[in-house]
């Protein structure tokens, strides 16, 4: 008896075309929907557009074009303001430590010159000699009398603490930086940006401003970094000054007019400063003019030993 042969496995049936049917039904349904929002999107965008053109087309109006005009003046003024202080703390203190320190070398130079021109006109009788030995003897500087003594010693404050201790017969400190440190540059910048008294629109503000930014101001020029943080500090915990009102135009034409002005000024100070002795000095060493100072000292030390020397030939 034979055993049949297995029936060969048919292929899985095909769905039916109902099925198919319904599959294609659903993706051109999602097909559809996808195309709708699409064109929703597109609606969208297109109805916005004229809108957002709209907007941009939008002219300012004078008062607030002024307005930023203003501010930008403010600030640029602040900035100005900032650096000319900063370069006049700077020219103050090297011309203070410049008379301190290279002071009594000059003078040393002075004496030196009028001794050689002395020793020379005594060995060669010549009266051009003696001449010129009695104008070498009346540049010698003279003792400084009290107001030479203490000028450029004195600040809002009263005396600095150099003069005070000359005249209480204490030690004298030595002599601070021609450049304040960096940290106090930093809190010096930083006060004068936020309570800068042209920034104030009331008068009492203003006045308030003015006395806070002058002890700001002496502080730094002495480089106090202790005290620009007390002083920061007084003035974050102080009343907050109200916002800015928008003003008329004739206000912030005249406004800008006098930021104008005060630029005018400040720019004739600034110059002032650049083309003074000491100024002049200062730009040969913008960045370290602390060291400026002491390659000076020793080339000045040099020469009076070359004066000494040959002192000492005429008079041996």
């Amino acid at each position: 008896m034979t055993t049949p042969e297995a029936e060969p496995t048919q292929p899985e049936t095909p769905e039916t075309p109902e099925a198919e049917t319904r599959q294609a039904g659903t993706e051109g349904r999602l097909k559809e929907q996808l195309k709708a929002r699409l064109r929703e999107r597109s609606a969208e965008r297109a109805a916005a557009a004229p809108e957002e053109r709209r907007e941009e087309r939008r002219e300012e109006r004078p008062e607030e074009r002024l307005e930023r005009a203003v501010r930008a003046a403010e600030q640029a003024l602040i900035e100005y303001e900032i650096a000319l202080e900063t370069f006049r703390v700077e020219v103050e203190n090297f011309s203070r430590l410049h008379h301190q320190k290279l002071g009594p070398m000059y003078a040393r130079l002075d004496e030196l010159d009028a001794q050689i021109a002395e020793a020379t006109a005594a060995r060669t009788g010549d009266p051009e000699d003696r001449r010129k030995a009695d104008e070498a003897r009346a540049r010698v500087m003279p003792l400084p009398g009290v107001e030479e003594l203490f000028h450029g010693w004195m600040d809002g404050e009263g005396l600095y603490p150099e003069a005070a201790a000359m005249l209480t017969d204490q030690s004298v400190r030595p002599p601070q930086r021609v450049r304040p440190g960096e940290e106090a540059r930093k809190l010096y910048r930083d006060l004068v940006r936020k309570a800068h008294p042209d920034l104030a629109q009331e008068e009492g503000e203003r006045q308030r401003r003015e006395e806070f930014i002058t002890r700001v101001n002496a502080a730094y020029a002495r480089g106090d970094e202790a005290v620009l943080r007390e002083l920061s500090e007084e003035w974050a915990a102080g009343p907050v000054p109200e916002e800015e009102r928008l003003t008329r135009s004739e206000e912030l034409y005249a406004r800008l007019e006098w930021l104008s002005q005060r630029k005018e000024l400040l720019s004739v100070l600034a110059k002032e400063l650049e083309e003074s002795a000491i100024g002049g000095m200062l730009r040969l060493a913008p960045d370290d003019p602390d060291t400026l100072l002491d390659e000076i000292a020793e080339q000045l030390l040099a020469q009076v030993a070359e004066r000494e020397a040959e002192l000492q030939r005429l008079t041996a």
